[in-house]
């Protein structure tokens, strides 16, 4: 299930190695992990896409968004399909 560095074209775009970012990624909680993997699959999410997704609450969600936040790990932009939400991508 996990990817290398050359398997993900994203990784290799935004230049992120892939040990910098396990790293990043080892030290939050498993909320955020489990978060971080929904994205690298099915990116961009909003909020409660991410919460369907991964079965967590809502309120666990946004703390684990905030989480990989902190690290600079994910992004978010207005969702093209309703400007009133946010989706969620990984900064790989």
């Amino acid at each position: 299930m996990s990817m290398s560095t050359t398997d993900d074209p994203a990784a290799v775009e935004e230049g992120l190695p892939e040990t910098e970012y396990r790293e990043r990624l080892r030290e939050l909680p498993p909320s955020a992990k489990l978060v971080a993997k929904v994205l690298e699959s099915d990116a961009p999410l909003s909020q409660g896409q991410l919460a369907e997704e991964s079965l967590l609450p809502d309120r666990t969600v946004r703390y684990a968004l905030n989480r990989l936040d902190e690290v600079d790990l994910v992004g978010s932009r207005y969702s093209f399909r309703d400007a009133r939400k946010q989706v969620y991508y990984l900064n790989r």
